[in-house]
């Protein structure tokens, strides 16, 4: 489940003395206090309970979809201390659960949302009946396939989807035109297309029969239809795409809509590592 085998084609100055600065830092806290004690942004309590992300949570806040004893709230800047007497449109919130994490290995033609306007399949089509409420860890675009983190943690959610977490996705692409090793070796310092920047990119040929090029392709930041612009100013036409890894979470040994949860004690210690 974390490995590193591919499936088959389909990262100002302080000011004062000593003590002023350690005033200002506050009372020292328990070594053994939870990391988010206190009073927290509502927004943030509701991802936790995996409501939805906290952006989404927002929203709903906007929408006045969310109240307090019955109050509609107004501002997501809301301070509590749990979620007791919290409703969503009109039901109480449910205590948080575990963490939970799960790989899906989203299909092609598929839409990485709830619901489509358009009538187009989605993941939730896909997902089997009988699972905890789940939001994807970042988006796979609609005609890209493969390995699509889980949870049911909106929280984690956001701390996995965050440049700054620098979380490597991996990509296979299968793509037509002509490119070199070199070409793909410059991308490890960046490149901006169409005013567009993008971090480095670890990028490898890993085979070619003609024109049709099998190219691996690691990055951090995960901006909307990176892979595909970067290889379409370089020339190429991405005719396939398909996500093999997030962080060390890969897609070895699954199809098309399979999916499965990633044991509780591997979530543990990799949590420890973000």
């Amino acid at each position: 489940m974390a490995n590193d085998k591919r499936p088959d084609g389909p990262r100002g100055s302080r000011k004062g003395s000593p003590s002023q600065q350690k005033n200002r830092r506050g009372p020292p806290q328990p070594r053994n206090a939870p990391r988010d004690s206190g009073p927290q942004r509502i927004a943030k309590l509701l991802a936790r309970a995996g409501v939805a992300s906290r952006r989404e949570a927002e929203r709903m806040i906007a929408d006045g979809r969310i109240a307090i004893n019955g109050e509609k709230l107004d501002t997501p800047a809301t301070l509590l201390e749990n979620l007791n007497g919290v409703t969503v449109d009109g039901k109480p919130v449910a205590k948080p659960v575990a963490t939970r994490l799960y790989r899906f290995y989203k299909p092609n033609l598929t839409l990485t949302a709830e619901r489509d306007p358009k009538g187009r399949k989605t993941i939730y089509d896909v997902l089997p009946k009988g699972l905890p409420r789940l939001m994807p860890i970042g988006r796979l675009d609609f005609t890209t396939e493969g390995l699509l983190l889980m949870t049911n943690d909106g929280e984690f959610k956001r701390q996995m989807e965050l440049p700054s977490s620098g979380v490597p996705r991996t990509y296979r692409a299968r793509a037509f035109g002509n490119v070199t090793q070199e070409q793909l070796e410059e991308l490890a310092e960046g490149i901006t297309v169409d005013g567009m920047h993008y971090g480095p990119i670890d990028a490898n040929l890993e085979r070619s029969s003609g024109a049709n090029k099998w190219i691996e392709l690691t990055l951090t930041e995960g901006k909307n239809r990176e892979v595909r612009k970067v290889l379409g100013h370089l020339g190429l036409e991405v005719s396939r795409l398909i996500r093999t890894a997030y962080g060390p979470f890969t897609a070895e040994g699954m199809r098309p809509g399979d999916i499965d949860q990633i044991q509780r004690d591997v979530l543990f210690h990799y949590r420890r590592t973000l």
